[in-house]
């Protein structure tokens, strides 16, 4: 087996193949870091497997020394955040390359700056405890939140998420609500706490997954309380439709991730869904919908130029994986994520109805009853896990995010889009976990600010990072490419 780094796949948990052992279900079970990109293999004391203990209990204690450093300091940013990022301009100027020039700083020249993404993190990076800097960086504004947030899913959901046991918060059913409202929860106090208006700051939002139902709230299409509503019916129905297919059907399901060598990416894909039966792109819900539960395999998401992700019957995923080794003439490595659920194939259908009923109704939000639950248009333009493009309509909008479950998160292609048709040069990730940050970062080849390119990729997972962000905003904002004329 191929030593180094083993990239992960947005989502969960890794079961790291053991050496001389290729299927995937010859695994040990390995929680993945929020706190680094890959994992890479060390000698195990036990002498057959891979073992990172000491890795994880290194970056559990340095990450809480760090907290523990910076909330203070967070604490004198929420004090002074009105005067402190001109002051951090100051302090910590950045010289500027020959390719970028200076654009004016007037109002009237606002569209000059770079184009700016706002992402959201899907289901994975759920950890207990995950509010707790937050409670105690900004108690008054994390409070109420916390508050609101118990009383929309009608329980002690922030109980849970602090507390624990991890494995109640990883349950479908509690984690999407979790990661959705922690992340909504540090849009917040970012607002109240730091004047940061999505509105002014970004061009575009997008969210992996779960976390695009946080993108279409941020970018003015939903009120919190009705997207965390629709979480949690979504989440449910999930779960349930796993728990019919295994009572009807028999067998294992769940989700693996492909990856492989850049290059071989398109005839994966191509191998995979000729394998299948499913060939054409956004239409496997439909195709597959003569099979049974136990019988459907396909690709749940496409997450970078090397790296897929599988859902149905993990035997059924087995036997395409050998086919693909057979036929392909490749290799690629398979991993099992610690899935309860097959995300994004058709045994998720019940889901979809769920979503469509809710779409098609009324505002829960008192005051609001008589509004439609989608408003159009929204803030600022979101894009789709299912088109990788911006919803185009209200319409587009109810489809695409019911579609969603069922379909494949082209979350490569929709990076691409921004990158290169849109030209976003900044990418703020907001929310729990840094792996989208890395994802995002690697794709576009930056990390932190880059004045070379004129942006930067950054995340906001913790109080302590929030300057850091805020600094890389303001010391970017008026960098612009040079185009040729």
């Amino acid at each position: 087996m191929t030593s180094g780094p083993l990239f992960y796949a947005p989502g969960l948990f890794f079961l790291v193949p053991l050496p001389n052992h290729r299927s995937f279900d010859s695994q040990e079970i390995l929680p993945l870091s929020d706190e680094g990109t890959s994992l890479t293999p060390t000698p195990s004391s036990i002498g057959t497997g891979w073992s990172l203990a000491n890795t994880l209990t290194t970056t559990t204690t340095t990450t809480t020394k760090i907290m523990t450093l910076h909330r203070g300091p967070c604490r004198l940013l929420a004090l002074s955040r009105r005067s402190r990022p001109s002051a951090l301009s100051n302090r910590f100027p950045s010289p500027i390359p020959p390719q970028l020039r200076n654009a004016s700083s007037s109002t009237n020249n606002a569209n000059a700056r770079p184009k700016t993404a706002i992402f959201f993190p899907g289901q994975g990076v759920q950890k207990v405890g995950m509010l707790t800097p937050w409670i105690e960086a900004f108690p008054r504004t994390a409070k109420p939140i916390i508050e609101e947030i118990d009383h929309i899913v009608g329980e002690r959901l922030s109980f849970i998420i602090q507390e624990g046991p991890p494995k109640h918060l990883n349950l479908t059913p509690y984690a999407q609500p979790a990661i959705m409202a922690t992340s909504i929860l540090i849009l917040r106090i970012l607002e109240k706490e730091f004047d940061f208006k999505v509105s002014e700051r970004a061009d575009f939002t997008l969210g992996h997954s779960l976390g695009e139902f946080a993108a279409l709230i941020s970018g003015g299409y939903f009120e919190f309380e009705d997207g965390l509503y629709m979480v949690q019916k979504r989440a449910e129905a999930f779960l349930e439709a796993t728990r019919r297919a295994e009572e009807e059907y028999g067998g294992e399901y769940g989700m693996v991730a492909i990856v492989s060598e850049p290059g071989y990416l398109q005839p994966l894909i191509d191998a995979i869904d000729e394998f299948t039966g499913h060939s054409s792109a956004g239409a496997k819900s439909e195709s597959a919908e003569d099979k049974s539960p136990i019988d459907q395999v396909l690709i749940a998401n496409v997450n970078s130029k090397n790296q897929i992700v599988l859902s149905g019957n993990l035997d059924r995923i087995k036997t395409l994986v050998a086919h693909v080794r057979q036929f392909l003439g490749h290799d690629p490595r398979a991993v099992r994520l610690k899935s309860d659920s097959p995300f994004h194939s058709p045994i998720m259908k019940p889901a979809v109805g769920v979503l469509q009923r809710i779409l098609a109704g009324k505002s829960r939000v008192k005051g609001k009853e008589h509004e439609d639950m989608v408003k159009w248009p929204g803030e600022v333009p979101c894009i789709s896990n299912v088109s990788a493009r911006p919803f185009e309509s209200k319409e587009d909008l109810k489809d695409l995010l019911a579609r969603q479950a069922v379909e494949t998160v082209q979350w490569w292609d929709s990076i691409k889009y921004l990158d290169q048709e849109e030209k976003v040069r900044r990418w703020v990730g907001i929310g729990p976990g840094k792996v989208g940050r890395n994802l995002v970062g690697k794709e576009v080849g930056m990390r932190g600010k880059d004045t070379v390119k004129g942006g930067g990729v950054w995340a906001i997972t913790d109080p302590s990072e929030i300057e850091e962000v805020l600094r890389g905003l303001e010391e970017t904002e008026n960098l612009v490419e040079e185009t040729e004329e």
